[in-house]
């Protein structure tokens, strides 16, 4: 499935050190954008919330 992800607005961890991120846009309705913060024109994955707010919490527990 393709997401729009006109006007999303990407934000990085503010643990990210050293230009090894990615970069999260949170602010459209119904998708979760990650990209590579080196390469902004690249590949976007796109999560559902629900998938998202799961991986997050997982890799907290890691």
């Amino acid at each position: 499935m393709v997401h729009d992800l006109t006007g999303a607005t990407w934000r990085k961890s503010n643990r990210s050190a050293g230009g090894e991120c990615v970069e999260v846009a949170d602010n459209l309705p119904g998708v979760i954008g990650v990209r590579d913060s080196k390469d902004a024109a690249g590949p976007v994955l796109a999560f559902a919330p629900p998938a998202w707010r799961s991986f997050v919490e997982h890799t907290k527990r890691r």
